[in-house]
């Protein structure tokens, strides 16, 4: 069946949607009923149970919650269903996800302080401390593990850390890192990690989930904002059967299905995260040789997706962009205020020797 599906023009090298492989899109080619059990318990469950065992070795005390939508409407469902009315929230920000996530607490009415730490810095637990240490009414926190703005890796562990000393609930969005790099959420306390299907588990676009301790989710009846991103809702009618509580895209979830198997039969986490390290060493050493700098030190830098800075005032990225593409890979614009830049993206069905012919096609370009 395999051979019926088409190879795709070009390579996505971007921080998703990403390059499928043809066994990922091969498996949405029938059709599935939303009430029978092949669905909701052979897949839905399966997949839930899946996605708590790569999250952490604590599963018992840990469950998800799929979500429909893209991955923001996951963390919109994460931050509108976790806040109580009284509840007060501190959003670390430092690009455009931390920033939405502000703009969401905002819209849903939620109390929230705000700290912008500039696009090219990251959080330090000392500065973590301090808020917390001046600010009492602070009852949760929230941050982007990697910041696709830029390509930073902010630092999990030591802001965890500091959260669970304070006593405070901690929300992480791992859109970007979920699935591609290693971590233990139960090990590292945290209450709510937000993703979605179309990242490193390297499924399509379509819906999003949040994994929860159940302690805290249990706390969380009445809280939501909204009807149909409720969480609790949702949790609860998928505990009985895997059934969602409205239509769910049966298609990406059968995808999502395809791509943990073919993440289990890779090696798992540690060993997508290796090859994802080395399509980032293989592209960074290429572009460096091209005269081309990173925006980031390499120090902040995660293996998931690299900005790069203009190499000069007369380049344009739009003619760069075309004459990339004509010869098989997308990239992406930047989207940081403070420089230049345009991004690429080393997460999805991407190795190394695509790496490689990414560096011949760039020198061609330019």
């Amino acid at each position: 069946m395999l051979d019926f599906i088409p190879d795709n023009p070009y390579i996505l090298l971007t921080p998703g949607p990403l390059s499928t492989s043809k066994g990922v899109r091969a498996a949405m080619l029938r059709d599935w009923c939303t009430w029978d059990a092949d669905y909701n318990e052979d897949i839905v469950q399966n997949i839930r149970s899946r996605l708590v065992a790569l999250a952490t070795k604590d599963t018992e005390n840990y469950t998800v919650v799929l979500m429909q939508g893209s991955g923001s409407f996951s963390v919109e469902a994460c931050l509108g269903t976790a806040m109580p009315r009284d509840g007060k929230l501190l959003i670390l920000t430092n690009g455009a996800y931390g920033d939405r996530m502000a703009e969401m607490a905002q819209v849903l009415g939620i109390e929230h302080t705000k700290v912008d730490l500039g696009e090219v810095a990251a959080p330090t637990a000392g500065d973590l401390e301090e808020i917390l240490e001046n600010d009492p009414k602070l009852t949760h926190v929230a941050f982007v593990h990697c910041e696709t703005t830029t390509g930073m890796l902010n630092p999990l562990a030591e802001l965890s850390e500091v959260v669970k000393r304070f006593g405070k609930t901690l929300i992480v969005d791992a859109m970007s890192s979920f699935g591609g790099i290693p971590m233990d959420i139960g090990q590292l306390g945290i209450d709510y990690l937000v993703s979605s299907s179309n990242k490193c588990v390297q499924g399509v676009p379509g819906f999003g989930f949040v994994i929860a301790k159940k302690a805290e989710l249990e706390k969380c009846a009445g809280n939501a904002r909204s009807l149909c991103m409720d969480l609790v809702g949702q949790w609860k009618d998928m505990d009985k059967s895997g059934k969602w509580r409205y239509t769910s895209p049966t298609h990406v979830v059968r995808a999502f299905y395809q791509a943990l198997d073919e993440l289990e039969q890779e090696g798992g986490i540690e060993a997508r995260y290796e090859r994802y390290k080395e399509n980032h060493h293989v592209l960074v050493d290429g572009m460096r040789e091209l005269g081309f700098q990173t925006l980031l030190p390499d120090e902040y830098q995660a293996p998931i997706i690299t900005s790069f800075l203009y190499p000069n005032d007369e380049f344009e990225f739009m003619p760069f962009y075309e004459a990339v593409k004509a010869q098989g890979f997308v990239l992406y614009p930047g989207k940081i205020s403070q420089a230049d830049t345009f991004r690429i993206g080393n997460i999805g069905e991407v190795y190394p020797e695509d790496m490689s012919r990414l560096i011949k096609a760039i020198r061609s370009a330019i």
